[in-house]
């Protein structure tokens, strides 16, 4: 009798468990197979009812959009440029920075460590202007550069906390044995404690690309005619007319893809990335 009412209640709770799962992933899946479906009908099709799941594709929005016409080549390029440059920048100081404060003893590095991560919790509008008033002292406003250095005002502190974390995390005796065996500090940290760190770098290098790929802030603020993104062409869809909802859907699509595909590609990395001293 103990053993079927232990049994009836643990059926109860995997139930209940997997329908909350379920009910999740349906809510946030939902509207994302509805943008990309979307985006392959015609502009009757989407509001079709009862809507339609099963349809002939129709690319006609894509093919203006990648078109000279389209110009939309011009935002996806300025957006790759922009997005991987900042997360390189972010990855390579905030790995030798995040180094030093996980090996080096000096006074304060607790306090330097919290205060060069209370940078990053600043709100983004609050420091909007003072980067304003900086960039336009020195000619970036507009410009690829000064959207790059932008995006990295957010991204270094991150990557150089979480580094600092995941260095933290490789026994300091594996660089050790290194330097006995004749390498300098520099030739260890290349050599030993990036390779053994690498899934917290693919990690921090993910979400700081996506930080970067998804801003509109920065990028409504800091870039100009020619170096304008993906997330400010897609506010251009939405005019005192109505709004472009093929080509809105469409340019949803191209924003989340790549990210998708390359949260995918590292799965296995960022898995173990993200769970690095989560367990003592």
């Amino acid at each position: 009798m103990g053993a079927t009412t232990i049994r009836t209640k643990k059926t109860l709770v995997n139930t209940v468990l997997y329908t909350l799962v379920i009910l999740s992933l349906i809510w946030a899946l939902l509207p994302i197979v509805w943008m990309v479906l979307s985006s392959l009908k015609t502009q009757a099709g989407m509001f079709t009812m009862p809507p339609k799941f099963f349809f002939e594709p129709n690319f006609d929005t894509f093919k203006y959009m990648f078109s000279a016409e389209g110009n939309f080549l011009k935002f996806l390029t300025n957006s790759v440029i922009a997005a991987v440059s900042s997360t390189g920048i972010s990855l390579i100081l905030g790995s030798l920075g995040g180094y030093a404060l996980a090996r080096a003893n000096f006074k304060r590095k607790k306090d330097i460590s919290f205060w060069i991560i209370s940078t990053r919790m600043a709100p983004i509008p609050a420091v909007m202007l003072p980067l304003y008033l900086m960039f336009s002292e020195l000619n970036l406003v507009g410009s690829m550069t000064g959207l790059i250095f932008a995006y990295t005002t957010f991204n270094l502190p991150f990557a150089l906390w979480m580094m600092m974390v995941f260095f933290k995390e490789v026994p300091a005796a594996l660089e050790e044995a290194a330097m006995i065996d004749g390498c300098s500090r520099f030739q260890a940290f290349v050599k030993i404690a990036v390779p053994t760190a690498t899934p917290g770098l693919v990690a921090t290098g993910i979400l700081c690309l996506m930080f970067s790929w998804n801003d509109f802030l920065f990028a409504s603020v800091f870039s100009g005619h020619s170096s304008q993104t993906i997330p400010v062409a897609a506010s251009m869809l939405i005019t005192q007319q109505g709004i472009a909802w093929g080509q809105a859907m469409a340019t949803g699509t191209v924003i989340i893809t790549p990210m998708v595909i390359a949260g995918l590609a590292v799965r296995k990395y960022l898995v173990q990335g993200l769970s690095m001293g989560a367990v003592k």
